[in-house]
């Protein structure tokens, strides 16, 4: 029996359950501050993609709230933002403008039990197919389409926006080398606010781009009857703005994994934004997923790397349009935007553009990244982009091993046999002229095909083996199939002679 002494403590207990970072001040006042700079950061966002869906400012704003505090327990990847997107909005403003308002709530509850179903069937394995030319082009796209989105902000404006943009970026630029104890972004947003207001500059401002919320969401059901009717006309909507929703948020994360060398878990963050979503919904919002442009100013300008900053993103939000609203709505347009194009120069990889890069690289691989961007900023769809260059790369891929597979004959010494050794992967592609290396006529009698350098892919390359086989049979001859390996002959015993119907 142990004594009562060398029990743990409950104090003790508590401490060594707690992660590190919660005693630490520096780590604290990163995450707070990085939380409210992107509180800032996300206001006249939501209020833009609520205009892009048709609906009140204040619902985009409520599910900037409702997204990034309800992921930031549930989510897989820490410091990630999630919070009304573009992409969502786009997907769901056409049956807002058909249907109505309780039809778009619908769905986003919808796409929220989507996104968990997908999550829990392993979808998010599949990032593992996405390479890395597609990235690299979805982060240099995602770079020009968050420049593109200021450059309204920046055309026939008044002439002081371009004095203050320029005073912006210099802050942004200068002040981390002085001091990294108060991010820069804030420091930009602070000092031009008080410039403007001071002086009294008439300049767009937050409060121009709509009208903020002056009370809390409340939760309820949406307004629409509960019909199969109802289900049919939600549902493709839904399972659109479930996929795209995902995609954002998946290739987001892997980006965040690289910036800060750790791990995430892609089926808990797709199971976290469901979620998120259905929690949106209840609480009336238009639905969301993972925020590149503010993750970045979270992680890459700030330094955030806890849930707390995610956390404290939502709430600063709330607080500063309801609590806050007509401070924040003077705040000038010209610091946002300063921020925003900072954040584009981080986040474009400059190295994939470089002419030593582009002199050392493969022309497919330049040519997928091309593709992918190209997509992107013509459709302004992420999704899109790397799907179409996934499917590139595939493409290039598939070409470029199909001429690696090599068939080699070797006369044997008795003159009453031949060797054919085959190298290289057997699939779809590969496969399409292996029958016509082999010399069927002039062959002896018995002919041994050795895979032992090789490796069956699919039924293809049995019902090519096959053909082979038929050609030599219809001549007399006998053939051997040698050095199989296990995978390879347990699919060419399961499929040889069973994938025709003669």
């Amino acid at each position: 029996m142990s004594s009562p002494s060398s029990a743990p403590a409950p104090a003790a207990r508590l401490r060594a359950l707690r992660p590190d970072w919660l005693s630490d001040p520096k780590v604290w006042r990163t995450e707070i501050l990085a939380g409210l700079v992107v509180g800032l950061a996300l206001i006249p966002e939501a209020i833009s993609f609520s205009i892009i869906a048709g609906v009140d400012p204040a619902i985009g704003l409520f599910a900037s709230f409702t997204m990034a505090v309800t992921i930031s327990v549930v989510g897989g990847r820490r410091a990630m933002i999630s919070a009304a997107t573009g992409a969502v909005a786009l997907v769901i403003a056409p049956l807002n403008r058909e249907h109505g308002f309780g039809y778009l709530v619908s769905a986003v509850i919808l796409a929220g039990v989507f996104q968990i179903v997908l999550g829990a069937l392993g979808v998010a394995k599949l990032m593992r197919f996405v390479p890395r030319s597609v990235m690299v082009g979805f982060v240099n796209s995602l770079a020009i389409l968050i420049f593109l989105a200021q450059v309204p902000q920046m055309h026939d404006v008044p002439w002081a926006v371009y004095p203050l943009l320029a005073g912006g970026l210099a802050l942004l630029v200068l002040f981390p080398k002085v001091t990294t104890v108060v991010p820069a972004p804030l420091v930009s947003i602070a000092v031009l606010t008080a410039i403007t207001v001071a002086a009294g500059i008439a300049v767009p401002t937050v409060g121009d781009e709509g009208e903020l919320p002056s009370s809390l969401p409340v939760p309820g059901l949406p307004d629409v009857p509960f019909t199969l009717d109802t289900l049919t006309t939600v549902a493709p909507y839904a399972l659109a703005m479930a996929l795209v929703g995902l995609m954002e948020s998946l290739m987001t994360a892997k980006l965040v994994d690289e910036i800060t060398d750790t791990h995430s878990s892609k089926t808990r963050e797709s199971v976290g934004q469901g979620i998120a979503n259905i929690v949106t919904g209840f609480f009336g919002g238009m639905g969301g997923c993972a925020m590149i442009g503010q993750t970045m100013i979270n992680v890459k300008v700030s330094g955030a790397r806890t849930r707390l900053s995610t956390f404290l993103a939502g709430v600063f939000l709330l607080v500063l349009c309801v609590v806050f609203g007509p401070l924040v709505s003077d705040i000038p347009m010209a610091a946002l935007v300063a921020v925003m194009v900072m954040v584009c120069f981080a986040t474009f990889d400059w190295h994939s553009i470089a002419p030593k890069t582009l002199k050392r690289m493969p022309a497919g691989e330049i040519a997928v990244m091309v593709v992918t961007v190209a997509c992107v900023v013509a459709t302004e769809n992420l999704a899109i982009g790397v799907v179409v260059g996934s499917v590139t790369a595939m493409v290039i891929f598939a070409r470029r091993v199909a001429h690696l597979a090599l068939v080699t004959p070797v006369a044997a010494p008795d003159g009453r046999s031949v060797v054919y050794r085959v190298t290289g992967a057997l699939f779809f592609a590969s496969t399409n002229d292996l029958v016509g290396q082999f010399d069927y006529a002039a062959d002896p009698d018995r002919i041994v095909i050795d895979l032992s350098a090789a490796h069956i892919w699919d039924a293809s390359s049995v019902a090519a083996l096959d053909a082979v086989e038929e050609k030599y049979r219809q001549r007399g001859k006998k053939v051997e199939i040698t050095g199989l390996n296990d995978s390879s002959a347990d699919l060419h015993t399961r499929l040889t002679g069973e994938l025709t119907g003669h």
